[in-house]
This record gives C-alpha cells, sequence and structure tokens, in this order.
C-alpha cells in the first residue's frame, strides 16, 4: 500500500485530498520560497513546488521513509499583468491587491510535484478568474470578516468575496481553491496509489 504524504500546511488542500477518499498523512518542512527575480511569472508556482519537494529528496532517495512512500508538493500563484500577487503582509497590502483584482481578469496556477523513489513528476494548472468592480466596502468587508492574509492575492474563491466578486471563471475551480484535484488524481492513478 503506497504511504501517500501531503507536503503541505493548507487546510484547503488537505480537504481537497482528502475529499478524493485518498489516505494521506500531513508532513511539512520549512524551505526558502524565494525564486529568481529573472524567473517567468507562469513557471514560479512549479518552481517553489519543486522546492517544497527537494526538500523530502534525501528521505525519499535514502529509503528513510517507506519505499511505496510518495510525497504531494504545490503551491499557488495568483498573476496579474505577469505580476505576482503574493500573500498580503497586512490589511493595507490587502486592499491594494483587491483593488488591482478588481474589474480585471488574473491567473491563478498552481504547480505541483509528486515525488518517489522513482523521480519527481511536475505538472501545472491555470485558471483565468475574472472579478467585477468591487466597491472599497465590499472589499474591507471582506477583509475585516475573513482575513485573508494566508491567501494568494488576498482572496479565496471558495469565501463570500468569490460569491459576490467573481464573474466567471475559464478551466478547473479547484485549482483556484489551491489543488487542481482532478490531475492529481489522474496521477496517482498513474502510479498505481489508488
Amino acid at each position: 500500500m503506497t504511504q501517500i504524504v501531503l507536503a503541505s500546511g493548507s487546510p484547503r488542500r488537505k480537504e481537497l485530498l482528502g475529499s478524493l477518499g485518498v489516505d494521506f498523512q500531513v508532513k511539512t518542512k520549512p524551505i526558502d520560497e524565494t525564486f529568481p527575480a529573472d524567473l517567468p511569472a507562469r513557471e514560479v508556482a512549479t518552481y517553489i513546488a519543486k522546492a517544497k519537494a527537494n526538500a523530502f529528496a534525501e528521505e525519499i532517495m535514502q529509503g528513510k521513509v517507506d519505499k511505496q512512500a510518495l510525497i504531494i508538493t504545490a503551491d499557488t500563484v495568483v498573476i496579474l499583468d505577469n505580476k505576482i500577487l503574493a500573500k498580503p503582509a497586512d490589511k493595507r497590502e490587502a486592499q491594494e491587491m483587491l483593488h488591482a483584482l478588481s474589474g480585471s481578469t488574473h491567473l491563478v496556477i498552481t504547480g505541483v510535484c509528486i515525488l518517489t523513489q522513482g523521480g519527481l513528476q511536475t505538472f501545472d494548472e491555470v485558471t483565468s478568474v475574472v472579478f467585477k468592480e468591487l466597491s472599497a466596502s465590499e472589499i474591507d468587508y471582506y477583509i475585516d470578516h475573513y482575513q485573508p492574509f494566508d491567501k494568494a492575492g488576498a482572496y479565496g474563491i471558495q469565501e463570500w468575496i468569490g460569491m459576490v466578486g467573481i464573474e466567471r471563471i475559464e478551466g478547473d475551480y479547484y485549482n483556484v481553491v489551491g489543488l487542481p484535484v482532478h490531475k492529481v488524481y489522474a496521477h496517482l492513478k498513474q502510479l498505481g496509489a489508488l
């Protein structure tokens, strides 16, 4: 039986993977999430997901964990006008991000890595998200009630702001939540883990 490890502290990723009916454990390691300044924005999520996977590479390759172990890592970025909107540091930064997203279209990219003794598989998913014009009061209400400081781009699509502010998406909804579960499921099946 394959031991599946989700190397993410995200409660949303944990919930999504659990919804697939997958048995797994959560194990995280601190990593440096900085990336080269010249790295194209579309490649950042996969770059960071690989860094997260590499933190477990020694354990996998030296057999310090079960030979059947499989490590899943992921990172999600929000890109507006080719610029990455990270997690906001405070309310002011969250307001700036949401004002920038208001009335515009942005991309959400999640990079995923699956590490086994057989090697590393990487893939990503891209979703286009269209926000309506948000009022300052809507932005402040959302920030005050939902505290989106742990979310790239300062919002969670599954929360109030997604219900009232997102006009449409093109692509995978669950990718915007934080994990493209259909692709993860397909890769786990391909690897014989399910």
